[in-house]
């Protein structure tokens, strides 16, 4: 009778998880591999959604891999399903739906949500979600051509999709705040010059603090666009839909009673272990030591999701190598008098 392989789970079906299940398949190839993800649809690539602006709207063109690679390369890919828990004592995953999974190894990578300020919560059934392909079909069908969009916050992801829908001839007023940028970090003289490119770019740039901040979110009056934001000063803008990008916060809720160590993500030695010797975290899940900073710090970023993904692989299976970041991390004005972003490099 054949050897049975160790059981590597990976939680999260985005960049990093996705690469991380093809370094195991080739690093150990008689293990089980179960990459758990919450969409509906096989891995794809988050970054890509403000391609449907540019007339991609075929689900198919946004996966990391066709379908059949995954029954090819013998990785269990359980779709539209939620982690309800993690016993790292008896490592044990227990699904939303109760079903237990056994593991041997533990990749958590499942990555972050959008960060909402808690003085805009109450009016989120008034915001458009961008977060998935689902999402971004529906916002680029409802939203007319030539419609006009109200993006609060305006994180590097939001300001990529930003400057998609200006390019394709759409209208969208930035509401600027403390979260513009992110991940950033700008001191103010240079927060203040990027601002004015992005304005030179084809935006509209509101300083919500100039405005004394927003006080309400509601629906347009009738024969009016679709949404209406108040200011404290009673200024208003009108738009056809708002949208906010106010940077992520890690989906870490599932991990709360396993043990392990949480600060805002999971806390991770440069190997991208956990306090746990069975469980890695890797993306933008995960805050990682910096020797230098003496500090844990978030990484992001496509390239450093990626080579995270990977590296977390190859110490599952018995490496010992420390993380080191190659991002640049650096905000630029081009040549051509446009933002330059490395978070903006996808490919």
């Amino acid at each position: 009778m054949a050897a049975v392989g160790k059981h590597h789970v990976i939680i999260g079906g985005g960049i990093s998880g996705s690469q991380a299940a093809d370094t195991l398949r080739t690093l150990d190839p008689d293990s089980r591999i179960t990459l758990i993800t919450l969409s509906r649809l096989p891995v794809y690539n988050r970054y890509d959604l403000p391609q449907v602006f540019r007339g991609r709207q075929d689900w198919r063109d946004f996966l990391v891999q066709p379908p059949e690679y995954y029954r090819r390369s013998r990785i269990s890919l359980r779709r539209a399903t939620r982690v309800a828990n993690v016993d790292a004592t008896r490592r044990i995953i227990t699904l939303a739906h109760n079903e237990e999974l056994r593991y041997d190894t533990l990749l958590v990578a499942s990555g972050g949500r959008g960060y909402l300020p808690e003085e805009l919560a109450e009016f989120l059934p008034l915001l458009d979600s961008f977060t998935s392909f689902e999402d971004a079909v529906t916002v680029r069908r409802r939203l007319p051509e030539g419609g006009h969009v109200i993006m609060i916050g305006g994180d590097m992801i939001g300001l990529d999709l930003a400057r998609t829908m200006v390019e394709t001839g759409h209208r969208v007023t930035l509401v600027a705040g403390p979260q513009t940028f992110w991940p950033h970090r700008l001191e103010a003289g240079e927060r203040k010059q990027f601002l004015a490119v992005l304005a030179k770019m084809g935006m509209q740039v509101v300083e919500s603090e100039a405005h004394g901040n927003i006080e309400t979110i509601e629906p347009g009056a009738k024969g009016m666009p679709a949404r209406r934001i108040v200011f404290g000063d009673n200024t208003d803008l009108r738009a056809d839909s708002i949208m906010a990008f106010c940077g992520l916060v890690p989906s870490v809720e599932f991990m709360l009673g396993s043990g392990v160590d949480i600060e805002r993500g999971l806390l991770v030695s440069r190997s991208l272990r956990t306090t746990n010797e069975a469980i890695y975290a890797a993306g933008d899940v995960c805050q990682i030591w910096d020797q230098d900073e003496k500090r844990y710090r978030f990484y992001y970023g496509w390239k450093n999701v990626r080579a995270m993904g990977e590296l977390a692989a190859r110490n599952i299976v018995g490496g010992d190598e420390p993380w080191s970041s190659n991002q640049d991390e650096s905000l630029r004005v081009q040549e051509n008098g446009s933002l330059y972003s490395p978070f903006w490099e996808y490919a």
